[in-house]
């Protein structure tokens, strides 16, 4: 019955995807290299295949991965769209990220005892952010690229996965640290030594981000409200302080107020983009009649309103709908998961990619100053992807019954009784 109730989503999914790539076919009139039909069928089969698999090896939820399977077909049919050299990259960048959820999901589904990781998850971040600020290249205002010679990433992306395991791993141990007199300030310090190093990387995007996922874990779990409260405030500090300490953020803030004002130059991306959502109207000009040429970045930052312009608002209102149930999906895992530790990291990662999405679509409609953070799943990127099936794979994890890790555990049994919120 279960096999029925999915088979019917995969097989939808399938057309969608066959049809997409039609729709590009036809769109450079039939003019396509052997690479791109070769790496667009192998894409709709690892997909198809890997859903078909998900349903036969997990207990959990089988639907957070079919969302991010549409999300990440509308996004790699857009960008091929728009440049076909990196929509080449992007469907393979696709592939490495499905690789890596599987490979994330068996690891944390197999690992014993994660909660006791936090303190190296610990180290290795600071190790990646000593390594950004003192090798790291400067790429649009902020130092958050590394460079190895065969691969240039930013490390922020994977130290927000390993984040999730900091907060998770502190607040499943709690206790250990009550012998402490401020137990509560030392994560709090953790955090903010982290969100320091950002600002000297001029990275306030993921400072926010960061801010995000720790403001959620804090307020459920957190014992001392005076700490929440401290964060709050110093959180206010932090945010008048970025807009007076950096002129890119004054800039960002001038151009969510009033873009016309310099429309040719520091106000270009969001009027572009305000344009381009409103020449597409309901229905969209049609894939391959936009202009995304006139977006500057229109293949990572300000991929949806070339979406809105193509596809039309009701695709622009179905890329949303499409995040607010893979959120719902991930706020159900974690209401349902009986262990505290994996709670904690599905509630991370629902916030880490609906914070990501938010701050994405909110900057190019003009509802919030821009960030600079990619939408998560469909803007170009590989640093970008990878950290987001990662996390999408410790979510998977999280949406199973995970009692069989537990039966030979000491862990406090408050830690693992569901719905213990402080």
């Amino acid at each position: 019955m279960r096999e029925k109730l999915l088979r019917r989503p995969r097989d939808l999914l399938l057309i969608f995807e066959i049809l997409a790539i039609v729709l590009v076919f036809y769109t450079y009139d039939g003019q396509l290299d052997r690479q791109f039909l070769f790496l667009a069928g192998g894409l709709i089969f690892v997909i198809y295949i890997s859903n078909f698999i998900l349903g036969k090896i997990t207990t959990g939820d089988n639907y957070i991965f079919l969302i991010v399977s549409l999300l990440l077909t509308i996004g790699v049919t857009t960008i091929f769209r728009i440049d076909p050299e990196t929509g080449i990259k992007q469907l393979q960048w696709a592939f490495i990220g499905v690789l890596f959820f599987y490979a994330t999901y068996f690891i944390v589904r197999i690992l014993p005892n994660l909660e006791r990781f936090g303190s190296l998850a610990l180290a290795v971040s600071v190790a990646l952010f000593l390594a950004t600020l003192i090798f790291g290249k400067t790429v649009g205002g902020a130092r958050n690229w590394l460079n190895l010679g065969f691969i240039v990433f930013q490390p922020t992306e994977f130290i927000k996965i390993l984040l999730m395991f900091i907060l998770g791993g502190f607040y499943a141990n709690y206790e250990k640290y009550t012998r402490f007199p401020y137990a509560s300030y030392i994560i709090l310090a953790v955090i903010y030594f982290f969100v320091l190093l950002l600002f000297i990387q001029r990275d306030l995007g993921t400072a926010v981000l960061f801010m995000a996922m720790y403001l959620a874990i804090q307020f459920i779990y957190d014992p001392d409200i005076k700490a929440f409260f401290v964060n709050l405030g110093l959180l206010a500090v932090g945010s008048v302080a970025g807009f007076f300490l950096f002129g890119h953020v004054r800039t960002r803030v001038n151009i969510w107020l009033n873009p016309w004002e310099d429309v040719y130059n520091a106000g270009r991306q969001v009027v572009q983009s305000l344009f381009a959502i409103a020449e597409g109207g309901f229905f969209g000009a049609g894939i391959g009649f936009g202009h995304p040429e006139l977006i500057p970045v229109s293949v990572s930052d300000f991929i949806f309103p070339v979406i809105c312009e193509e596809m039309g608002l009701f695709a622009g209102f179905a890329v949303i709908l499409l995040y607010l149930l893979l959120v719902y999906r991930g706020i159900k895992i974690a209401l349902e998961q009986e262990y505290k530790f994996y709670r904690m990291l599905a509630i991370s990662a629902t916030v880490l990619i609906s914070v990501q999405a938010f701050l994405n679509i909110g900057g190019v409609i003009k509802l919030i100053p821009m960030t600079g953070i990619t939408l998560p799943f469909m803007s170009y990127g590989g640093s970008s992807i990878l950290s987001s099936f990662i996390a999408l794979g410790i979510l998977q994890v999280a949406s199973e019954d995970l009692s069989w890790k537990y039966e030979k555990s000491t862990e406090p049994e408050e830690a693992k009784n569901m719905g213990e919120i402080s």
